[in-house]
C-alpha cells in the first residue's frame, strides 16, 4: 500500500480548442508531456445521502474537502486504486491518498473491513469515513487527461481534461466507462498545479489565447443536474 501527498494551488481555466492548442504551442521548449500520455481517469465520489460534502463545498468556504477513489481506466476488483482525501483550505489544496486494491478501498469504505496496512493517511482516511458516519458512493467521474510537466520543474504541472462524463447508477470503477457529458463539444478543462506563482510566460500565453480562470467542480458540477432533477430535495 503505497502513500502520496501533495500540498499545491490548483488554478482552473475553462478552454475551446482553439485556445487549448494555443497554450500547446505556448508549451513548446518549456514543458513536457508526462511519459504515460493521454489516460482515462475514473473517479467514484463518496458523500453523505443528502450530499452534504459537497453543498458544503460549492458553499466556497475556507476549508472543505472530498473524500474519493480513483483509478486510471477502467480497474478489475483486484486492481490497485487510489483512496484519496482532499482538502482545500485558504486556497491550498491538500491531497492525501493511499494506494490499495480495489476491493480492499470499497470494503474500507463500506465499514466491512480495516485498511491492511497501518498508516497516518490511512487514519485520516478513517477519521473522516466514521466522522460522516453514512458516506457511500455518490457519483462516478471520467475524463481523458492529458498532464505536463515543467521541463524545469517537474513539481510544476499542467492538465487538460476533456470528454468529462458522469452517472450517479453503476458506482464501480470495474464497470463500463461512461455518462452524461458536463462541458460542451471542444472544451476542456485547463488546470494548473503549482506550489509558485504561474510563470510570466503562461499568463501572457493565457491573456493573449483570452482564457480567464474559472470556478468549477466537476463533481459539484454532476451535483447541480442531480439536484435540479430532483427539485434540491435528498433524504439525510
Amino acid at each position: 500500500m503505497a502513500n502520496d501527498i501533495f500540498q499545491r494551488r490548483e488554478i482552473k481555466f475553462l478552454v475551446d480548442s482553439r485556445q487549448r492548442a494555443f497554450l500547446e504551442q505556448a508549451f513548446r521548449g518549456r514543458m513536457v508531456m508526462d511519459p504515460h500520455g493521454e489516460s482515462t481517469v475514473c473517479n467514484i465520489y463518496y458523500d453523505t445521502p443528502d450530499y452534504r460534502l459537497i453543498r458544503a463545498s460549492l458553499e466556497k468556504p475556507v476549508y472543505k474537502e472530498k473524500l474519493r477513489m480513483r483509478s486510471y481506466g477502467r480497474a478489475r476488483e483486484e486492481d490497485p486504486v487510489f483512496l484519496e482525501l482532499k482538502k482545500k483550505y485558504a486556497g491550498v489544496v491538500y491531497k492525501r491518498r493511499i494506494l490499495l486494491p480495489q476491493r480492499d478501498a470499497a470494503a474500507f469504505m463500506a465499514g466491512r473491513a480495516p485498511l491492511p496496512q497501518p498508516s497516518q493517511i490511512g487514519r485520516e482516511l478513517d477519521y473522516c469515513r466514521v466522522f460522516y458516519r453514512d458516506l457511500q458512493p455518490a457519483v462516478y467521474l471520467c475524463y481523458d487527461r492529458s498532464p505536463w510537466y515543467a521541463s524545469d520543474d517537474p513539481d510544476f504541472r499542467a492538465t487538460f481534461d476533456k470528454n468529462i462524463r458522469w452517472r450517479s447508477e453503476d458506482l464501480r470503477l470495474s464497470a463500463p466507462i461512461g455518462g452524461q457529458t458536463l462541458l460542451l463539444p471542444g472544451q476542456s478543462l485547463f488546470e494548473v498545479k503549482t506550489a509558485q506563482a504561474i510563470p510570466l510566460w503562461l499568463v501572457e500565453a493565457l491573456d493573449k489565447a483570452q482564457v480567464r480562470q474559472a470556478s468549477f467542480s466537476k463533481y459539484g458540477e454532476a451535483y447541480k443536474t442531480i439536484s435540479s432533477e430532483r427539485n434540491g430535495v435528498f433524504c439525510a
